[in-house]
C-alpha cells in the first residue's frame, strides 16, 4: 500500500511517500524551486517522491494532508470576528489566498496527481506532529511532546505512543503559543519569522538574561506543569501583519531592530532572555509529561523541537532516560507524520521497532544522482575534475580539510529536514581558530556571530563532549568537555558583546560557542559510511575526530539539491574544493563562471 503525505500553504511545504509502512522518500519543495521555505503546493517534491518509488499518482492508495484546512479556516474567521474591526488589513490579505487556493485542496491534489481519485485523509496538525515524533522513533512506547506556532487550534500537545497508536492527552490552544512567543522576539530582534529563529538561538550566548523576569512578569504566565498563558495586550499576531505592537515596544524601550542594522548588547540580552524562558517552559512541560504518563522515553516534534538548546536542557536536566527528536520537526515533517498516521492509526497496521535504531534511515530520503549523471553535467559545463575511488576520496578530502581548506561535500541522498547531515554539507577544520570568520563571511555570506556545528565519530563523542548518548540529527547541544577547553586570560574574560566572538575557547574553537556548548552531530558508519570514513581519515592525520559541518548553501537560499545547485554555490563562494560524488573539483582549475539560472533548475520535474 502506497501513501503520499503532504504539507503545504504555511511554510516548508513537503511530500513523503510511505509504502507498507516504510518511508521511501521525502523532500521539501524549497529544494527544487530554490525559494527558501517555499509554502506552495509541493508539485516538485511530489514528483520526486513518485519517481523515487517508481509509481504514478494513480497508483497511490491514499493521500494524507498534514492538517484540517477547514478547521484552520474556522480558527482564522473566529479570530478575526473576535477582534473586529481590528485586523481588517490582515483579513483582506489572507482571505483571497484561502478562497482561491487553500480551500480547494482536493482539486489541487487530483490535478497534481494526474487525476488521482482515491481517498484524501486529514489528520489534525498535531496528530501529524505526534505521529512523526513517535512512529519513526526507536521506542516501543514513549511519551511525546509537540510544540509549534499553531496548527488548527492547538499549539502544544502531549500524550503517549504505544505500538501503532498515538493518543493526545492534553493541549494548549491558540493564541497561547510558545512558538509564537519565540517568533515575536525573532521579529523584534530584526530577523525573519519562520526563518530567523536559529539566529536568536545563536545570538543568546552573547547576552545575559536580564529581561527574563520581565518576560515572565509581563508577557507569559508559566505554570508549574509547563502550561502557560500569554498576555495578548503585547502581541499583534492575532489580527495584524506584525508579531508585536507598541506596548511591546514600550516594554523593551524602543521599536523592533531594523534588519541588517547593528546588533547591540540589548538584542543579545533579549535573545538570552527568551532562550532562558523557552528552555524553562520546555523543561517544566517535559517533567509534567513524565509525571502524567510514567513513560521513560520522550519524543519531540513541532517547530520548537528544532531549538537544540532547549532540547539539550530537556535531555540533561529532565526526567527521561532518553529522547528522540524528529529530524524534520517543523511543518515539512508533518507530511511524513500524516502518511505514517494513516498507515498505523487509521488503517491499524502494525509497527516494527528495531531496538536502539529509528526507522528514519538517517533522514537520507531525498534525491540522489548517479556518477554518470554527475559526470554528464560536469562535462556539459566544461568543468575540470578528477575522479577518485571511495577510499582515495575520503583520504584526499581529509588532507585538504587538515590543510585548512573548505570543501563542498555532495554525496548520496539529500537529507530531509533543515539540517545538513553529511550529504549536502560544507566541511572545515574544527581546530582552526579563523575558520568561523572565513566560512560565515566569505562562504555562507551570513552574520559573523552564527556558530558552526561539529560532526564527531559516534564512539569518540564522549571524549570531546559531555554527551552520554548520540545526536545523529544535530538537534541537541552539549558542552565541550572541560579537558578540551582552554582557560581564558583575564583580559579575554573582560571582553563583552561581539568582542568575544573570536576568542579561542577550546582545542576545537570553530565549533565551540561562547558558553562552551556545541550543536553536534554524531555519525556512525552504518548510517553514512563515506562521511564516517572521511572523518576517520581526518582523525588519523590530526588526532581529532571532529570536523565542521554546515549546510551547503548561502544565506537566503535553500540547501543545494542537484549537481547544478552545488556547482553554482561552489563557484559563487569562497569554497576551495567541491567533492561532487566521486569527482573532486579544484576552484583554481575551473573556467570563468557565468551564473546562469538554468544551472539551478536541472532537477525541476515536469
Amino acid at each position: 500500500m502506497k501513501i503520499l503525505g503532504l504539507s503545504a500553504f504555511y511554510h516548508d511545504s513537503a511530500a513523503c511517500l510511505v509504502e507498507d509502512g516504510v518511508i521511501i522518500a521525502a523532500a521539501q519543495e524549497e529544494r527544487f524551486t530554490r525559494q527558501k521555505h517555499d509554502f506552495n503546493f509541493p508539485v516538485n517534491a511530489i514528483g520526486y517522491c513518485l519517481q523515487a518509488g517508481g509509481v504514478r499518482g494513480t497508483d497511490l492508495d491514499c493521500v494524507a494532508f498534514y492538517d484540517k484546512p477547514l478547521v484552520k479556516f474556522e480558527r482564522l474567521l473566529e479570530s478575526y470576528l473576535a477582534f473586529a474591526p481590528r485586523g481588517i488589513a490582515s483579513f483582506l490579505q489572507a482571505m483571497p489566498v484561502w478562497l482561491k487556493q487553500k480551500l480547494w485542496l482536493p482539486d489541487l491534489v487530483r490535478k497534481g496527481l494526474d487525476g488521482y481519485a482515491g481517498k484524501i485523509l486529514y489528520p489534525e496538525h498535531h496528530e501529524s506532529h505526534a505521529a512523526s515524533a513517535f512512529f519513526p522513533s526507536p521506542f516501543p512506547e514513549a511519551a511525546f511532546l509537540t510544540l509549534d506556532g499553531v496548527g488548527e487550534w492547538a499549539t502544544t500537545t502531549y500524550g503517549v505512543g504505544r505500538g501503532n497508536r498515538v493518543e493526545i492527552m492534553g493541549e494548549i490552544k491558540y493564541p497561547h503559543s510558545l512558538g509564537l512567543l519565540y517568533s515575536a522576539f525573532t521579529y523584534y530582534l530584526g530577523f525573519k519569522v519562520n526563518s530567523g529563529e536559529y539566529k536568536v538561538m545563536g545570538l543568546a550566548p552573547y547576552g545575559e538574561p536580564r529581561y527574563a523576569d520581565l518576560i515572565r512578569r509581563e508577557l507569559v504566565d508559566i505554570r508549574a506543569d509547563g502550561s502557560f498563558r500569554l498576555n495578548l495586550r503585547y502581541f499583534n499576531y492575532c489580527v495584524g501583519l506584525t508579531m508585536t505592537n507598541r506596548r511591546f515596544d514600550r516594554l523593551f524601550d524602543g521599536p523592533p531592530r531594523k534588519p541588517e542594522t547593528e546588533i547591540t548588547q540589548k538584542q543579545m540580552d533579549l535573545a538570552a532572555s527568551i532562550q532562558e524562558v523557552t528552555g524553562e517552559i520546555m523543561l517544566k512541560a517535559a517533567r509534567h509529561v513524565r509525571k502524567v504518563t510514567g513513560m521513560k522515553h520522550l519524543c519531540l516534534a513541532g517547530g520548537v523541537a528544532l531549538n537544540c538548546v532547549g532540547n539539550g536542557k530537556v535531555l540533561r536536566e529532565g526526567p527521561f532516560e532518553d529522547i528522540w527528536i524528529q529530524p524534520a520537526a517543523g511543518d515539512a515533517g508533518g507530511s511524513l507524520g500524516a502518511a505514517l498516521y494513516v498507515w498505523h492509526q487509521y488503517l491499524g497496521k502494525p509497527r516494527k521497532v528495531e531496538p536502539g535504531r529509528d526507522s528514519q534511515k538517517a533522514s537520507s530520503l531525498g534525491p540522489e544522482f548517479s556518477d554518470d549523471e554527475i559526470e554528464t553535467f560536469l562535462k556539459s559545463r566544461g568543468a575540470p575534475f578528477r575522479k577518485l575511488g571511495r577510499e582515495e576520496l575520503a583520504r584526499e578530502v581529509a588532507g585538504l580539510i587538515a590543510g585548512n581548506k573548505v570543501i563542498g561535500w555532495f554525496q548520496g541522498r539529500m537529507e530531509f529536514g533543515p539540517r545538513a547531515l553529511g550529504a549536502r554539507s560544507i566541511l572545515g577544520d574544527a581546530r582552526s581558530a579563523d575558520i568561523q570568520l572565513t566560512m560565515n563571511l566569505k562562504i555562507k555570506f551570513r552574520e559573523s556571530f552564527r556558530p558552526f556545528a561539529p560532526t564527531v565519530i559516534r564512539e569518540k563523542a564522549a571524549d570531546w563532549f559531555e554527551l552520554a548518548g548520540e545526536s545523529p540529527y544535530m538537534l541537541l547541544t552539549a558542552p565541550v568537555r572541560r579537558e578540551v577547553r582552554r582557560e581564558l586570560t583575564e583580559e579575554e574574560k573582560k571582553k563583552t558583546g561581539m568582542d568575544r566572538l573570536y576568542i579561542n575557547r577550546s582545542r576545537i574553537p570553530a565549533v565551540t560557542h561562547l558558553d562552551y556548548s556545541a550543536r553536534l552531530q554524531t555519525v556512525t558508519r552504518e548510517d553514512n559510511p563515506l562521511y564516517y570514513d572521511l572523518i576517520r581519515e581526518f582523525e588519523q592525520l590530526t588526532g581529532c575526530p571532529v570536523i565542521v559541518n554546515t549546510s551547503f548553501n548561502v544565506r537566503g537560499e535553500p540547501i543545494v539539491c542537484s549537481p547544478g545547485d552545488a556547482y553554482v554555490c561552489f563557484m559563487r563562494t569562497g569554497l576551495d574544493y567541491l567533492a561532487l560524488g566521486p569527482y573532486l573539483l579544484d576552484k583554481k582549475s575551473q573556467p570563468e563562471f557565468v551564473d546562469k539560472r538554468d544551472w539551478r533548475s536541472d532537477y525541476i520535474l515536469d
